[in-house]
């Protein structure tokens, strides 16, 4: 291991011998965190050529299980995928939607990163859901509902599952060989009919511009072409939080919204379109705006409310839970609520995603570290949106934590977070810039 440090941090190229070596000898437990994180910052710093990103994609995958479904599911499985961002719930409705369209999504999922949000950290915050099911659990499940969201076992990409921990907690969550390997090697055991990308950019992203987001784009797309994924990615705007909540329970409640047809545009649109493309690619629709349709359409009569609260009974929450979950739901609370007001009237130009997620990190939302037990209830309701016009003195966020109380600091950075200009007001642009397709030559 510490040749191979110190070859990366030469900036030489790791062989494929040499990659495999630190995937085994890492699910064997023979690898040191210091020395796993060394490794992944100098990958950070020194990258990795095509050739080492897709060596470590496939041995990623290859350190668990490869699912297998019935012959008949095939052009059936699909699954998306985001890189991060704050309020981004849209795993949550767009699952059972598709499900409820007839495909089949097992889904792999993730943890909060840094200061964004985790869909798994998101559905653990109703009573008795589990993350951990089997490949067998996971087959009956879709059988039965259509979809699961679950996350890395000891059985599906468990290297990737430790890499994601350390990543978390070493400053390396932003790198581009390694969000590609992390992302494409969970797909790679799904067997997937279809796969889509929402690649965010902006300041709460990963990908600052828009140009970062399209290289990580189109690594993202070659890499799942290349592996056999017919593949496309959306190139989405993350400077404003999507929707009114952030943090973990409320998020939930606001996806039961969505869920019943109503909730934020934003919400919806992201949910319709992204679902929509991926019933095209996978030819469940003719195109991407009849799949968008029919996405609305489940999302509007509640048949992908019944497969979401199905799906969670399937992953454990009581039945009288699960069959009851809606949006009035109360899923806990916290000891302290503190609204802020507008300090100026006039209309909202933005509310900056990234200072509102690093203070409900702080609050208990999120880790600072991969052993961190987080506050599933700590979030923030923002009460406006941008392009509205507001009056001075009115509230604009509530803030829902535990002790100690918001300090001065705190409050400044939250205040700071709103941007108030003398504008008119005006409807906000889809945060749907840009789509990355795949040239997958056995699709036309």
């Amino acid at each position: 291991m510490v040749d191979i440090i110190a070859k990366k941090r030469n900036g030489l190229p790791l062989s494929s011998q040499e990659i495999r070596h630190v995937v085994k000898e890492t699910i064997k437990g023979q690898v040191q965190d210091s020395q796993l994180g060394a490794l992944l910052m100098a990958i950070w710093l020194r990258g990795m050529n095509t050739e080492e990103t897709m060596t470590l994609t496939k041995e990623t995958a290859a350190s668990g299980c490869v699912l297998t479904w019935p012959e008949e599911w095939n052009g059936l499985v699909v699954d998306k995928h985001s890189t991060g961002g704050v309020g981004d719930k849209i795993s949550l409705p767009l699952a059972p939607a598709l499900a409820a369209c007839g495909c089949k999504v097992p889904m792999i999922s993730g943890r909060g990163l840094g200061h964004t949000g985790g869909t798994l950290d998101k559905l653990e915050s109703v009573p008795g859901y589990s993350s951990i099911q089997s490949p067998e659990q996971m087959l009956e499940i879709l059988k039965s509902v259509g979809c699961c969201i679950v996350g890395q076992s000891a059985d599906l990409v468990p290297a990737d599952k430790i890499f994601y921990e350390i990543r978390d907690v070493t400053a390396t969550v932003d790198s581009l060989p390694l969000i590609t390997a992390s992302v494409i090697s969970k797909k790679m055991v799904e067997c997937l009919s279809a796969l889509i990308l929402d690649v965010k950019f902006g300041e709460a992203a990963q990908s600052p511009t828009i140009e970062d987001a399209k290289i990580l784009a189109n690594s993202l797309v070659s890499v799942g072409v290349s592996l056999g994924i017919p593949t496309i990615a959306l190139i989405t705007n993350m400077d404003n939080p999507i929707g009114y909540c952030v943090g973990n329970s409320l998020e939930v409640i606001e996806s039961l919204k969505c869920l019943e047809g109503k909730g934020p545009e934003d919400l919806r649109e992201l949910v319709t379109r992204t679902g929509g493309y991926l019933l095209w690619l996978c030819g469940q629709a003719v195109s991407e705006s009849q799949g968008a349709e029919k996405i609305a359409k489940v999302l509007d009569d509640g048949s992908a409310l019944q497969h979401f609260r199905k799906m969670m009974e399937a992953q454990g929450v009581p039945s009288d839970i699960a069959r009851n979950l809606n949006s009035d739901i109360n899923l806990g609370k916290t000891s302290h609520v503190k609204e802020l007001i507008v300090q100026r009237t006039g209309t909202v130009e933005q509310i900056h995603a990234r200072p509102i997620g690093e203070i409900l990190n702080s609050l208990g939302a999120g880790r600072r570290k991969a052993t961190d037990v987080i506050n599933h209830y700590v979030g923030a309701e923002i009460l406006v949106k941008v392009g509205q016009h507001v009056e001075k003195g009115s509230p604009w966020i509530r803030i829902h934590y535990e002790k100690p109380p918001l300090n001065d600091e705190q409050r400044e950075a939250l205040q700071n977070a709103i941007c108030i200009t003398d504008r008119p007001a005006f409807k906000p642009p889809s945060l749907i810039r840009d789509i990355i397709i795949s040239h997958d030559k056995n699709k036309k």
